[in-house]
């Protein structure tokens, strides 16, 4: 079962990351689109999903859904949208076109995420916080490794084609990988069982979510904690190029961060477990924290250095990627709310935070005359550093402020490591 959740979660990330790591150079450098532009487009996207993120919750919920069936529906969607960003380049409209295509994909995305996540409650229910750390360590070193793949291949493929054939060939690959996740995952879609009784008049609603005081500190958390990773993985390729002038190191230093994400994910689970989520968060941001503040200091061609913050943060960020959705898939179990609107909601943080930074980063950068892969004033180089290195550091701190004023979910995850997972697929 483990498996086929972790290979489904490749496909979701590999969706995910091109979006904000390689889209903005694809964006200004191929499709010849201001950088302000698609900041507006990203933003606006972003505040329709307000709308759109908890209408997809509601169905989600909806019972006697066919919910294998709607997720074959939404990676259909996905898969379209994605080739149609990255492996069509139109001739006219490039604004229009790349606005509507990101919309189908944002929005396939957001329904595949919630089907997804609020799966793993329903499988596991009242299994205890141990199962789900369990499963989340297993679903987000998947997550990792679609996120490597996605980061490194276009990359790869830039060495020997030109970035349009690069990005084509990788979106048609992408959308073969959808069609094997969507046939590996398809027993598991059945399995699990809706509760039965909703803690709050059994109405899956906005309202009854964020009704419960745990929830709410949880989406707070997770959007403030979301928003230092938007402001890093956005701006990464542009501060390795522009800042430290290492152009052709990109891929190896992405490379490094997501292994150390990847192989860092089981042991942040079993310390999840053994510890608690919340005890292990705190240290791990706090080496977040040390590792940006450190690249903020860095200069040109510093290569050994920042291949030592790319480690000590992607060792964070494995903290951040398997304790804190285990951490609110536990708080859901636990406090009787509905999945599909819970993670609706979850997603919409997450993305709202990804979009307001882009919306406020990206046009800053242009404002101050910053030109990606060109002659750069030390001025804009700076704001470039600020947004990168400082800016997360800041948000980071406020995470932390909200993170202990989290109440650790009931139960000890230590006395509930001997409760077996279901029968694997």
């Amino acid at each position: 079962m483990h498996a086929r959740f972790a290979a489904f979660a490749v496909v979701l990330s590999a969706a995910g990351v091109p979006l904000y790591i390689h889209l903005p150079r694809f964006v200004s450098v191929e499709l010849e689109l201001p950088l302000a532009t698609l900041g507006a487009i990203l933003l606006g996207l972003r505040l329709f999903d307000f709308l759109q993120d908890p209408a997809l919750g509601w169905i989600a919920d909806r019972p006697g859904l066919n919910r294998q069936a709607l997720a074959i529906f939404g990676a259909i969607g996905l898969a379209g949208g994605f080739y149609a960003v990255f492996g069509w380049t139109p001739t006219t409209h490039v604004a229009l076109w790349l606005a509507g295509a990101l919309a189908v994909v944002f929005t396939c995305f957001s329904l595949l995420t919630i089907l997804y996540y609020g799966q793993g409650v329903r499988v596991l229910s009242g299994q205890g916080a141990a199962a789900h750390y369990r499963l989340a360590g297993v679903r987000e070193a998947g997550t990792v490794i679609g996120i490597l793949l996605a980061a490194i291949i276009p990359t790869l493929l830039g060495i020997t084609l030109n970035a349009d054939k690069a990005f084509r060939l990788f979106a048609i690959g992408f959308v073969v990988c959808v069609l094997v996740a969507v046939w590996l995952m398809h027993p598991i879609w059945p399995q699990g069982k809706a509760k039965p009784h909703l803690k709050h008049d059994q109405q899956s609603s906005v309202m009854s979510a964020l009704g419960d005081g745990r929830i709410r500190q949880l989406l707070l958390l997770g959007f403030l904690n979301a928003m230092p990773v938007a402001a890093t993985s956005t701006l990464f390729l542009f501060f390795v190029e522009d800042r430290l002038k290492l152009a052709n190191l990109a891929g190896p230093f992405l490379l490094v961060f997501f292994a150390a994400v990847g192989l860092s994910a089981p042991i942040w689970s079993k310390l999840g477990q053994r510890f608690g989520a919340k005890h292990i968060l705190v240290p791990a941001m706090i080496l977040s924290i040390l590792s940006f503040t450190g690249a903020a200091l860095l200069g040109e061609g510093q290569v050994s250095w920042f291949a030592v913050i790319c480690l000590t943060s992607g060792l964070a960020l494995g903290a951040d990627m398997v304790l804190l959705p285990a951490l609110f898939s536990v708080t859901v179990d636990q406090e009787g709310v509905s999945e599909g609107m819970a993670f609706a909601l979850w997603s919409f943080a997450a993305k709202a935070s990804l979009a307001l930074v882009a919306g406020l980063v990206l046009p800053i950068l242009d404002r101050v005359g910053f030109v990606p892969s060109g002659e750069n004033t030390a001025t804009a180089l700076g704001v470039l550093t600020f947004c990168y290195a400082v800016f997360p550091c800041v948000l980071k701190c406020a995470a932390i402020v909200v993170l202990l004023r989290i109440t650790e979910p009931k139960g000890d995850t230590r006395h509930r490591e001997d409760v077996p997972d279901q029968e694997p697929c």
